[in-house]
């Protein structure tokens, strides 16, 4: 490898260094360095080994693929190799589901990440990238071409990128930003001033000023890359709640779980706010009931809302909504109803509802602004507000109720196949009752009614109230269902008996769910109704083919438990049930109230507000095309300006001349080295051997003064022969020859010149055509500070090369 080779590889890693540390804030520990390094040292040595071995390019990509399988147990995830060293199955799918899911998983996740155990893959896989791909074109792509400021400019795309994503993917809380984006720029900035190639070309006296103005340059841009960092940067730089972050914009999938269970909260109303108005609703009809939250996940203490990894199972997830309600997946529509809620005393996080939504709209601005935040599960027909509900919040819900079926109509209907979380820990006397309480019963309806009926004749209503004739303990998991059914009478609730009933339905294989809500008094004719604690309710549905969620209402009316045959506490042992250990975090204060967000108002979202993806889109892909297009589009308009201007201003011998200097900017825009201050024959020569050298129209040899004075040879067509020495001395004998030059002459010679730039463009391949269109003669004017000629005089130049005016263009 040249020196060259190795300061670019050695530039390349440094910037790859100050991006990926950016990674520092999501990771809290410096323990990812070890993946970044580790990533840089895979991508670079499989290239140069590659090269070494003379591999192709595509053989080069496997083995860096290789690369990163193999040595990435080692630097991203020594805890899972065999010896910390060799890879195991488990280490390979890290590597692989990282590079995939990680960059989803770091955005949702709460900083330090420390779980999934595959996070570390993040900056292994994103130095590797980087590596791989600029070694390549270090080693392969810049040293075939020639050496300009934007070829070594690609090498800055992979760091910057890197740079930018380490910043996406963080905190509030920048890591050193001052001084890794001026160490960044600095490096960058110097880099690509000495990459030019100008000097190899110099004599001594233009090498000596070269290399004087890179130093003083070098200098300039230190030193002004600090202050600016320290003193403008300081005082336009954004406060840490402004950055921008996705992991701000970002939600991670709604965790029900999160929230105590409904079904939990069941005595709070019963007993603390039983005759506490919670909310008020109006357009209800007599017999609809409110709906809260439909639960589906029993893992033998709570009723719970199935929370992601079950809804991934197979069941409904929950999803952002707009103000139009997606339907649910089994309904039989029979009514629609249309009510207005008004929050008053209601401070949960679950919306109520009558039936299904298919619209909801929030009335003042202050609950539309957080209508944004709304999700819902459809086939459950349950929303929820993450903040909760507060006083003075008003919405109207357009809502589908699910059409009453007689038994008569379901009794050759089976019941659907509906994916729900399995019951954990069903005790036993639940299995022994649903057999004895189905009885002979064949048909899923027949057997359900059999049991609803069980259980409402044979119980005995108690909320656990002074008032009530027996005591009723809360709650409904596994121990609770075991009292339920051991005790001499059935005593309980809704909490227990709908509880009690969903789980002997799910035992028989039928799709249960457990619905908490309220069922008002509504009168006839509707009216505004004030929904109290008192009205709270719960029943079991069923879910049947092409039917629907059919309800169930399995709790007694009979609250006269005869004290006779009240037993006495603990006189007979009980069966013993073995209890799932306690692993979540959640308090086992079950009836506490959840828990609302009391922040200030003023610091919640105002309404109509931009979402943060579509910011984020917007600065990702509309600023760069927006800094790129305008320069562009500027450029094609001063060059079309430039070319109107030479071809229509002064007399003809001066429109000759810019016909020439055309020509000229076109070649070196092109990408050839166009010496100033040679005449113009010795400039069509050097041109014509770049041309020959690079396969550029016709590879016949270099033209001489001999021959038809013709531009081109033959048809337009690329690979025909371009002849410029003929140009150079037409243009020549024009403006010297002293004579007055006709306008058909100057069109002719604007037509040779065009004629010959455009089979040169078609010949150089779509890149460099591409890139010609929007540059301006880079070649030419880095010529003109290395190869001037001491002592030349300005009448000379301009023998060569036309005016110094048409010159400037």
């Amino acid at each position: 490898m040249s020196v060259r080779t190795v300061v670019d590889l050695g530039v390349l890693t440094l910037l790859c260094l100050l991006g990926v540390l950016g990674f520092e804030t999501s990771f809290g520990e410096y323990d990812f360095l070890l993946a970044g390094l580790g990533g840089l040292l895979v991508g670079t040595g499989v290239v140069l080994a590659a090269n070494a071995l003379r591999l192709g390019l595509v053989v080069t990509v496997l083995a860096g693929i290789v690369g990163y399988f193999l040595l990435g147990t080692l630097f991203a995830m020594p805890g899972e190799g065999i010896l910390a060293v060799l890879p195991s199955l488990r280490s390979l799918a890290g590597l692989a589901i990282g590079a995939v899911h990680g960059w989803a998983d770091i955005v949702t996740l709460a900083a330090p990440v420390e779980a999934p155990y595959y996070m570390p893959v993040l900056p292994y896989v994103s130095t590797w990238l980087v590596a791989l791909v600029g070694t390549l074109l270090v080693t392969r792509w810049l040293p075939r071409r020639p050496r300009t400021v934007w070829r070594s400019g690609v090498l800055l795309v992979g760091p910057i990128a890197l740079y930018v994503v380490g910043i996406l993917l963080g905190t509030d809380e920048a890591y050193l930003a001052a001084v890794r984006g001026i160490s960044f720029a600095v490096v960058a900035l110097v880099w690509l001033g000495w990459r030019s190639s100008g000097a190899e070309r110099a004599d001594a006296a233009g090498s000596a000023r070269l290399l004087r103005g890179k130093l003083v340059g070098t200098a300039v841009v230190v030193v002004g890359a600090a202050l600016v960092g320290a003193l403008v940067g300081a005082a336009v730089a954004p406060p840490s709640s402004s950055r921008f972050v996705l992991r701000d914009e970002i939600e991670p999938p709604f965790d029900p779980l999160q929230f105590p269970s409904p079904l939990a909260g069941f005595r709070k109303y019963t007993k603390d706010l039983v005759d506490t108005t919670l909310f008020t609703v109006s357009g209800l009809q007599p017999g609809e009931s409110i709906r809260m939250a439909s639960m589906d996940s029993y893992d033998g203490k709570l009723w719970n809302v199935a929370g992601p990894e079950e809804a991934a199972s197979g069941a409904a997830g929950f999803s952002l909504i707009g103000r139009t309600v997606p339907p649910p997946p089994l309904l039989t529509p029979s009514s629609m109803t249309e009510a207005t809620v008004e929050i008053e005393k209601y401070s949960d996080v679950w919306l109520p509802f009558s039936g299904y939504p298919s619209r909801i709209d929030f009335q003042d601005g202050e609950s539309r602004a957080l209508a944004e935040t709304v999700r819902y599960r459809p086939d459950s027909g349950t929303g929820v507000l993450t903040g909760g509900l507060e006083s003075g919040f008003r919405f109207n819900v357009l809502s589908v109720q699910q059409a009453s079926v007689s038994d008569d109509a379901l009794a050759d209907v089976p019941v659907a196949e509906i994916a729900q979380p399995s019951v954990q820990d069903l005790p036993d006397i639940v299995v022994a009752k649903a057999v004895e309480f189905s009885g002979e019963a064949e048909t899923p309806i027949a057997k359900l009614r059999a049991i609803e009926q069980r259980l409402k004749t044979q119980g005995f209503l108690s909320h656990g109230l002074a008032s009530d004739a027996v005591p009723s303990r809360a709650g409904h998991g596994a121990d609770r269902m075991i009292e339920l059914f051991t005790r001499t009478q059935m005593v309980g609730d809704q909490e227990q008996y709908a509880s009690a009933m969903a789980l002997m339905a799910r035992d028989l294989g039928y799709p249960a769910r457990v619905v908490m809500g309220f069922a008002p008094d509504i009168p006839d004719g509707g009216g505004t109704v004030g929904v109290v604690g008192d009205d709270v309710t719960a029943w079991v549905e069923i879910a049947f083919l092409g039917v629907g969620w059919v309800p169930f209402y399995p709790t007694p009316d009979q609250t006269d438990v005869p004290q006779d045959l009240t037993p006495k506490p603990k006189t007979e042992p009980q069966p013993q049930v073995r209890q799932p250990p306690r692993t979540d975090n959640r308090s086992d204060e079950l009836l506490t109230a959840v828990e609302t967000d009391d922040s200030d108002k003023d610091d919640r979202k105002p309404p109509f507000a931009i979402p943060g993806w579509v910011w984020a889109v917007t600065g990702i892909v509309g600023i760069p095309l927006l800094l790129l297009g305008v320069p562009l589009l500027a450029i094609a308009a001063l060059k079309k300006r430039r070319r109107a201007r030479r071809r229509g201003r002064g007399s003809g011998d001066r429109r000759v001349a810019g016909a020439w200097d055309e020509l000229t900017d076109g070649y070196a825009e092109l990408g050839f080295e166009v010496p100033r201050g040679r005449t113009r024959r010795q400039v069509a020569l050097s041109l014509e051997g770049q041309l020959h050298e690079q396969g550029v129209g016709d590879s016949a040899p270099l033209h001489t003064d001999t021959g038809p004075v013709r531009a081109v040879e033959g048809s337009a067509a690329p690979g025909t022969a371009i002849r410029l020495v003929p140009i150079a001395a037409e243009i020549d004998a024009a403006v010297f020859g002293g004579d007055e030059v006709a306008d058909e002459s100057v069109s002719e010679r604007w037509n040779e010149v065009e004629e010959s730039l455009g089979i040169a463009r078609r010949s150089a391949g779509r890149t460099r055509r591409m890139i010609a269109r929007f540059r301006i003669r880079s070649q030419r004017d880095w010529r003109s500070v290395n190869v001037a000629l001491p002592g030349r005089s300005g009448s000379a130049a301009s023998a060569g090369m036309g005016t110094p005016a048409d010159a400037a263009g």
